[in-house]
């Protein structure tokens, strides 16, 4: 009755052989852990606790919970559920064993503890009673191994590390050093005060992550992600010549509801991976831009990626204002991806590519608008509301009840009462892997907090930089990409906003653009291994390495994320963020979006190594140097010093007299 299987619900493999549909599973299990599948008593137990968490947290968002019965109970629901549905090791598998029990009773017991202790709890934090301590110690060491059966080991050994960093940082020498912290001072912290367990991350997971959570499990149980990749199939003209522009317009439709990486591009690469292959892209190649494709789910509005909804407390804004922050960003992916497949077929072409572009079958694009057309309001109902001046908390919850609406225009995908009990499930399962992430974080920035670590951090960064804004992005990019590495996208950025975001706001960046920008690069780690899942799971659908498939994203998704750097090394870049400083005005942001899109095309040509012919080395570098210009003028008027006036239009001028000589030279020989 419980997880039938382990796989999100609009993660279509019916149409992938045995063996890669459970390659495919295997790799989604990594991100999201190995659940196990009980049926009978079990099954039902599990399905009514999940049940249980999805309507506390419907009504705390309708009524008024008191904020550390919320966050505790959250934690609580999250500790059963995941000692419940994730086994110790993938062995145990759907079986149920005493230690569960006795974990499961623990996690009761201890958010028994914390609920019925009241304001007295609170008022001891400085005096702790003993029972505090083991209790303490209790929630600690339940979080992380709740993390670790979810998540995998990486996220509780780095929050390990932070502990014993409290606990002896006084014996590391100067600027690491602090004064050192025992148990009475760091336990109840970590576990009890609303900076630790219980932080900004675990408050953001219990009233808004597990809000959209459910939604897109609302979404997905009503159809809506198999409808936006049909559409798209359809609205690009069923053809294999199209199937890029597929893959473009699908991950786009389906990114927002969908806000998962993997889910997206497994859901896409089972319907384009035919088409691909026909028009002649290679494996490797086709399971690149798959896995770009299913990056812009965590960075597409409406629903972005958990990261996003942090975002939006750690500034103390609306969600709605990170919506509008990502608007253009999100745009200016799509279009650079979408300039990237337009190159693709010239190159494969020149290249003497065999291409198969017998029309696929496909339905007419206004016919099936006609039949799904209320598919369409997920892209638009929670920013309406909110826009009407609605909560996001409220805002998805209207956006709830209107799909469970609109799914009865559909026999198929009417949620009637049975499987909107499922469905509700569902969604609390599926969050259960990030408000542990949130938990686990929460350790750490406790430990960050605690010991003053963000400031020395971003002291040490700064001086290492020379006071160099530039030099300091850099690093910035570098330490969140390194992070990115071992830890998933939620966790990468609640780590890097606390230690690396606060060197770019003490070098003046405002406070919004240094967070999108450490957003952003935390996205990577969806194509950086070893936790490049989106790659590797594409690679498992083409049958491509799954590292060369990982180089192949990196190419995809390189023009658009240099983009971030003008968020912060140009006093006019927030423009792109759609936030207005000094005197700017709207003529301002179309001028710089206009550059940003021609930069982006240029380094697309330079990426690709085509336009209007295959580009010899010399050209691709040049035409990369005109990209840049366009996107970095404030930059390269920095680095040359006024040595190169109006560099964006300089820029310009290079990439289009490379593209006239190559009109020019179009019908001679290409360069091998």
């Amino acid at each position: 009755m419980s997880n039938a299987s382990s796989l999100p619900p609009d993660v279509d493999t019916r149409s992938l052989d045995a063996d890669t549909a459970k390659r495919v599973e295997q790799l989604i299990e990594a991100e999201e852990g190995v659940m196990n599948r009980f049926k009978g008593a079990l099954g039902v137990l599990a399905v009514g606790i999940a049940l249980a968490m999805s309507l506390f947290h419907l009504y705390a968002a309708w009524s008024i919970v008191p904020t550390t019965t919320l966050r505790f109970a959250h934690v609580g629901f999250t500790l059963v559920l995941g000692f419940l549905l994730f086994p110790v090791a993938r062995r145990f598998r759907d079986r149920f064993l005493p230690w569960d029990w006795a974990l499961v009773a623990t996690g009761i017991y201890v958010t028994w503890y914390l609920i019925s202790g009241g304001d007295d709890l609170q008022d001891r934090i400085i005096f702790p009673e003993p029972m505090d301590i083991v209790v303490g110690w209790l929630l600690i060491a339940l979080v992380l191994e709740c993390t670790r059966r979810a998540t995998g080991w990486i996220m509780p050994f780095v929050a390990i590390c932070f502990i014993l960093y409290a606990f002896f940082g006084n014996h590391l020498p100067q600027p690491w050093t602090h004064r050192g912290y025992d148990e009475e001072r760091l336990i109840p912290h970590l576990s009890i005060t609303l900076e630790g367990v219980f932080g900004t991350a675990v408050d953001v997971s219990a009233t808004l992550i597990i809000l959209f959570t459910i939604y897109g499990a609302i979404l997905g149980a009503t159809g809506a992600g198999k409808f936006f990749v049909d559409f798209s199939f359809a609205a690009t003209g069923g053809k294999p010549s199209s199937a890029g522009r597929t893959v473009v317009l699908s991950a786009f439709l389906l990114g927002g509801p969908s806000g998962s990486g993997v889910a997206t591009t497994v859901t896409i690469g089972t319907v384009a991976w035919p088409m691909m292959r026909k028009v002649g892209y290679s494996p490797h190649d086709a399971g690149g831009l798959l896995a770009a494709g299913g990056l812009g789910a965590i960075i597409s509005p409406p629903i972005m990626g958990a990261a996003a909804f942090l975002i939006a407390e750690y500034l103390k804004i609306s969600y709605l204002d990170v919506l509008v922050m990502a608007l253009i960003p999100t745009v200016l992916y799509y279009a650079a991806l979408l300039f990237m497949v337009e190159l693709d077929q010239r190159r494969i072409r020149a290249a003497g590519g065999e291409v198969d572009d017998t029309p696929m079958a496909a339905g007419s694009a206004w016919s099936m608008f006609k039949r799904g057309w209320y598919h369409f309001t997920s892209l638009i109902a929670i920013i309406a509301f909110m826009a009407m001046g609605y909560s996001a908390t409220l805002s998805v919850l209207y956006a709830m009840a209107l799909a469970i609406a609109l799914s009865f225009l559909s026999r198929e995908h009417a949620l009637w009462p049975m499987k909107l009990i499922r469905t509700l499930a569902a969604g609390a399962e599926q969050a259960i892997g990030i408000a542990a992430t949130c938990a686990c974080a929460g350790i750490i920035v406790g430990v960050i907090t605690l010991t003053g670590l963000g400031l020395k951090f971003s002291d040490i960064a700064i001086q290492a930089a020379g006071g160099s804004l530039i030099v300091t992005a850099l690093y910035t990019a570098l330490i969140v990409w390194i992070v990115g590495l071992a830890v998933p996208v939620t966790a990468s950025y609640i780590i890097c906003a606390v230690v690396a975001a606060p060197a770019l706001m003490k070098l003046g960046v405002p406070d919004y653009a240094a967070h999108m920008f450490v957003f952003y690069y935390a996205v990577l780690s969806e194509v950086s291994p070893p936790t490049a899942l989106s790659p590797f799971a594409a690679a498992a659908i083409t049958g491509a390495g799954p590292y060369r498939t990982t180089l192949m994203a990196w190419k995809y998704t390189l023009p658009a994320f240099v983009l971030p750097f003008v968020f912060v090394t140009d006093p006019q870049g927030v423009g792109l963020l759609l936030n207005f400083v000094g005197d700017m005005t709207w003529v301002d942001v179309a001028y710089q979006v206009a550059f940003s899109t021609l930069g982006l095309a240029a380094l697309a040509c330079a990426t690709q190594g085509y336009g209007m012919r295959v580009m010899a080395a010399w050209e691709r570098w040049l035409m990369a140097l005109g990209g840049l210009l366009m996107v970095f003028p404030a930059i390269i008027e920095a680095v040359a010093a006024d040595s190169i006036p109006a560099p964006h239009w300089v820029g310009l001028a290079v990439a289009a007299a490379l593209l006239a000589l190559q009109w020019v030279r179009r019908r001679k020989p290409a360069p091998a």
